[in-house]
């Protein structure tokens, strides 16, 4: 019998799915944003009048937490994979999170200030 050793690994099929996942409303989003860009004359009052609606910001919003979620996914198996003492890679996640809570604060923010 093979004893596993617990290192707080995830073993990777949860984060591997939240990855493609997340890549997938990316690439929608962008696709969206690019047939903006190829439709629309780039104005002021065109950009303004898209994130005013509620849909658009809504879907910005789902865009922004998918980056962010994919980001601390990524950020986090390359410090489990490269930073081995714990201090060091826990100090660094600690960073990392703190950091995309304030982007995520911050983009909410400027989504919900659009007049």
């Amino acid at each position: 019998m093979v004893k596993r050793i617990v290192s707080g690994a995830h073993y990777g099929l949860k984060d591997w799915l939240i990855q493609r996942v997340t890549a997938v409303v990316m690439a929608f989003y962008s696709l969206f944003l690019i047939g903006f860009f190829l439709t629309q004359p780039l104005t002021y009052a065109s950009w303004n009048s898209l994130f005013y609606s509620l849909p658009v910001r809504l879907a910005s919003l789902l865009f922004l937490f998918s980056v962010l979620i994919h980001a601390w996914v990524g950020m986090r198996d390359i410090f489990m994979d490269y930073i081995h003492p714990t201090f060091i890679r826990l100090t660094l996640h600690v960073a990392v999170i703190l950091a995309l809570m304030a982007y995520a604060a911050w983009a909410v923010q400027i989504l919900w200030s659009v007049q």
